[in-house]
């Protein structure tokens, strides 16, 4: 998502981010077509998945490291939002405080920025295929990490990036041994809207909450 992938490690052209035209007219806070939305997608959510644990129960994985605003991501792995109880990610804090969400529409099923639940087009920003990984780390820990199509098919010609496997990783130098890898799965082509459910006084599409104190040498694991 844009607030999440400013620190990706310069990854903005890797994973093709464009924002549609019109977003700098926009800023954090809600108009009032919008405000339905966030009000009811605050109270849903709110009470469906106030922890990290509730989101890890509902199928939630989580897949990055905390990033520069404070958030960790978790992700359904169901890319199409069909309506506004079913958001693609989830985000917490490190104390497991639900932050705000994702909710997606695949570019295949839309050409143009989706307009939906009273939400502004321009809110909605565009990303490539890339994919996700989780590799065993020292004393039981994970590490996070991604890496764009075209780095993944330089380093093994003619990869499936949409079924990745542990053996896929393997080849391409990023795990030693499939036993190392926890998790794999592609993050396809999608339109992305986020939305801060914590009361975040810059709005609830903005960017980052200043309440949000992320923990010290924070950030997500960048994108090889």
């Amino acid at each position: 998502m844009k607030r999440r992938i400013v620190g990706l490690m310069g990854s903005l052209l890797l994973l093709s981010v464009a924002v549609p035209a019109g977003a700098d007219k926009l800023s954090g806070m809600p108009t009032a077509s919008e405000m339905p939305f966030v009000n009811a997608v605050t109270a849903d959510l709110t009470a469906r998945f106030p922890t990290a644990s509730d989101a890890r129960k509902a199928g939630y994985v989580r897949f990055t490291d905390e990033d520069n605003t404070g958030a960790i991501s978790y992700a359904s792995r169901q890319w199409t939002s069909a309506d506004q109880q079913h958001p693609s990610q989830l985000w917490y804090d490190v104390n497991g405080r639900l932050l705000g969400a994702d909710f997606s529409v695949p570019q295949a099923d839309s050409a143009q920025a989706p307009s939906r639940w009273g939400c502004d087009p321009s809110r909605w920003t565009k990303f490539g295929r890339h994919v996700h990984y989780g590799l065993n780390g020292p004393n039981g820990t994970t590490i996070y990490g991604g890496v764009g199509l075209k780095t993944l098919e330089t380093k093994v010609p003619g990869a499936d990036a949409k079924h990745p496997t542990p053996d896929l990783l393997v080849a391409a130098g990023i795990a030693k041994n499939v036993s190392d890898v926890r998790f794999v799965f592609e993050f396809p082509a999608i339109w992305d809207l986020q939305v801060w459910v914590l009361p975040n006084p810059n709005g609830a599409f903005a960017d980052s909450n200043p309440d949000v104190k992320p923990a010290k040498g924070s950030g997500m694991g960048g994108m090889s």
